[in-house]
């Protein structure tokens, strides 16, 4: 990876690279989804739920680009869902709107130009860095349950709700029309926390529950089909939680005109 970052941001400094030198506004709209203790394997399954954003990239030539995006979405896991019994007799769920604001560069497998024939459509592939917000809840009685402020583990201390993600994945671009392109894509958000379901380690101490976050706290923590033990594995802590974003955009060109340079010629 950081040979990666290391040979992208060499090329991205050449000056003399068949630069467009243009930028692009898109509209996103796709799906979110989780991967970790309530959804250990799936993709893109039942569970996916609506995301919607907005992307501004600049194209520094007809292979690299770099983009900023910010996205609304949401995750959800449900233990009883699962076709696994011991997730059925855990029996937790929750749901947590994801806000992300992230950066990323981008690289064209083939020459690619916005509105232009001769370069319509190219796979492609990025890797960034984002921020994003998070707030894991969970369904109780006719309400939805804020579980970070109950530290249903018995946590000391909070877990922070904003945390840096490592965005990276695929995609296919091509050309709607003059100034039109659609892009596709699929990527994946590396996190550095195992709380995005609020599930990460043993069952607490109900009277550290009950002490931390109160009688509601003590109610959530554990909605098991049978009794737990103090102790007893909730979550698995060596396994970070992962996020997923995918679906089309559209772009629209906003200015720019392609220019030359001596060692290339179109």
């Amino acid at each position: 990876m950081k040979n990666f970052f290391f040979i992208l941001a060499a090329l991205l400094t050449l000056n003399c690279a068949s630069a467009q030198n243009s930028d692009e506004i898109g509209f996103f709209i796709g799906g979110g989804y989780y991967i970790g203790e309530l959804n250990p394997t799936t993709h893109l399954g039942s569970l996916t739920r609506p995301a919607a954003g907005i992307v501004y990239r600049h194209n520094f030539n007809y292979r690299f680009a770099v983009a900023g995006d910010l996205i609304f979405g949401s995750v959800q896991g449900i233990d009883s869902r699962s076709t696994s019994y011991e997730q059925q007799k855990r029996n937790l769920s929750f749901r947590s709107p994801i806000t992300e604001f992230g950066g990323r560069a981008e690289f064209n497998f083939i020459e690619y130009k916005i509105g232009d024939d001769k370069y319509p459509f190219t796979p492609f592939m990025f890797l960034g860095l984002a921020v994003f917000n998070f707030n894991p809840r969970a369904s109780y009685g006719n309400q939805w349950v804020n579980l970070q402020p109950l530290k249903t583990e018995g946590q000391s201390k909070a877990y922070l709700r904003t945390q840096l993600s490592i965005p990276f994945g695929v995609g296919f671009r091509a050309n709607l029309a003059q100034r039109v392109g659609l892009v596709a894509e699929w990527g994946m958000r590396k996190t550095f926390t195992d709380y995005l379901d609020d599930v990460s380690t043993t069952y607490a101490d109900p009277s550290v529950l009950l002490a931390n976050g109160g009688p509601l706290a003590v109610a959530v923590a554990d909605r098991s089909t049978t009794p737990n033990d103090v102790g007893r594995e909730r979550g698995n802590p060596r396994n970070k939680d992962w996020y997923s974003f995918v679906g089309l955009t559209i772009t629209f060109q906003l200015a720019g005109k392609p220019h030359k340079c001596s060692s290339y010629n179109y």
